[in-house]
């Protein structure tokens, strides 16, 4: 009994789970044929099918610029998070000294705290050093809100990593450094990989610290959300069909090259 039990309920968590799923893909199936209206407005079921608003998302400047902005903030963002992150989490596993737990809490700070503050405060001090509306204090910015995700994943790594292997190597006479090098970070592929991609989407995704601190250069997330106070336009559909889709690309990425980082990170 107990165990028909166990499978009657995995069966229905199952059915509910892709219940959820499908009710939060709902929207991709209005987005997705709006995209392709040939309506001069947003017009859903569209009248009839027509490539028009991906060509005038390629043909405005505007558009145009405000994604390789958002590629720019993104790619510096991830080099950032990596750089600090990476040795971050190696010091909070490895180190021994008093207290190191409630640092290796406080590094997950700002995913807790709402980013409407978090953006007001970084707005004092960025106004201060002169960092409103340069694309790179966005950047900086994001970092903060990025960091957190490299350190829990390198840091779940580094729990499952066997130590042994480091000492056989440093008794064979390796450097430390050269250690690191070939011994553990190849190990840690999978978190390292999953990291990286999480803090590309997370700072490609980005609107409340953007709307902040961008000031007239705007991202593309701030982008959409200007036209959309503006005017709205099915261009706006094709925008967010071509962002989902290189969301959707980088989280598959980070399925197939950071597989098992993400599953370990719910042991922590």
């Amino acid at each position: 009994m107990p165990r028909h039990r166990n499978r009657g309920g995995s069966i229905l968590l199952g059915i509910f789970a892709a219940l959820v799923f499908f009710f939060l893909l709902l929207p991709l199936l209005v987005v997705f044929p709006i995209s392709l209206s040939s309506a001069a407005y947003l017009q859903f079921p569209p009248p009839g099918f027509s490539w028009q608003w991906y060509q005038r998302y390629l043909d405005d400047p505007g558009w145009i610029e405000a994604t390789i902005r958002s590629l720019q903030v993104a790619a510096l963002c991830t080099v950032l998070a990596m750089g600090l992150g990476v040795p971050l989490a190696f010091f909070l596993n490895r180190s021994r000294l008093p207290g190191i737990r409630v640092l290796d809490r406080l590094t997950a700070a700002p995913i807790i705290v709402p980013t409407i503050i978090l953006s007001i405060a970084l707005y004092g001090v960025f106004a201060r050093l002169q960092l409103i509306g340069e694309w790179y204090g966005v950047a900086i910015a994001h970092t903060i809100l990025a960091l957190p995700f490299v350190v829990i994943l390198v840091g779940a790594g580094l729990r499952s990593f066997d130590a042994a292997q480091e000492q056989a190597a440093a008794g064979l006479g390796a450097a430390w450094p050269w250690i690191i090098w070939r011994v553990t970070l190849p190990q840690l592929r999978p978190s390292l990989v999953s990291a990286a991609f999480l803090s590309f989407v997370s700072s490609f995704d980005e609107l409340v610290l953007a709307m902040f601190l961008s000031g007239a250069s705007m991202t593309l997330p701030k982008k959409m959300f200007d036209n959309i106070l503006m005017e709205i336009d099915p261009t706006i559909a094709a925008v967010s069909v071509l962002q989902i889709l290189l969301v959707a690309v980088a989280l598959g990425l980070t399925s197939l090259f950071g597989r098992g980082a993400l599953t370990t990170t719910i042991t922590r």
